[in-house]
């Protein structure tokens, strides 16, 4: 079973959704990551640039050791649609489903790693004058984040203070 998640995007008409489902223990990793290799169709559950296919895979797509899996689908035409997604996932990925939200989904966020593909100076790092600087980002109309945490885990606010910078950085290379 899949506890997928629906979500209508309010510039596209409501048949034209897209589906999401987040696993953890997933076990065929590898089968799932020939599928897209091969091109398998019923396996298309991502947008990847086609330029930098490699560069996808190796940044945000699944590993044959890929253990917690989001799959997204795109409903393109009508013969796609939640019910057909679930089952597809259910038949396909072999895992724990849990629910696609905030809570479930810091469990498998490496912030590490999410500071390096996006290029966001890890604060903690030496800035090569000789001292350690750390770095702050203003948040909303008062608040000072603090991203010197180099953890896989952060605060609450560190997690905020980072998503409003990727989704700034995804926005403007999505524009160029």
């Amino acid at each position: 079973m899949s506890l997928l998640q629906t979500i209508n995007l309010a510039h596209l008409p409501e048949d034209l959704a897209v589906h999401i489902a987040l696993y953890e223990n997933v076990k065929n990793a590898a089968f799932l990551q020939q599928q897209l290799l091969q091109g398998n169709i019923a396996f298309e559950y991502a947008f990847i640039d086609a330029s930098v296919i490699a560069e996808s895979f190796r940044r945000f797509g699944i590993s044959p050791t890929t253990t917690s899996l989001y799959a997204v689908k795109l409903s393109i035409d009508p013969s796609i649609n939640a019910t057909t997604v679930r089952q597809h996932l259910a038949d396909s990925v072999e895992g724990r489903p849990v629910a696609f939200a905030d809570f479930e989904i810091t469990k498998f966020t490496d912030i590490g790693k999410v500071r390096k593909v996006y290029k966001l100076a890890d604060p903690a790092k030496d800035t090569g004058r000789g001292k350690t600087e750390g770095r702050k980002v203003k948040h909303g109309q008062d608040a000072i984040i603090d991203l010197s945490n180099g953890d896989k885990q952060c605060s609450e606010a560190e997690r905020r203070g980072l998503e409003v910078m990727v989704l700034g950085l995804m926005a403007l290379r999505g524009a160029t």
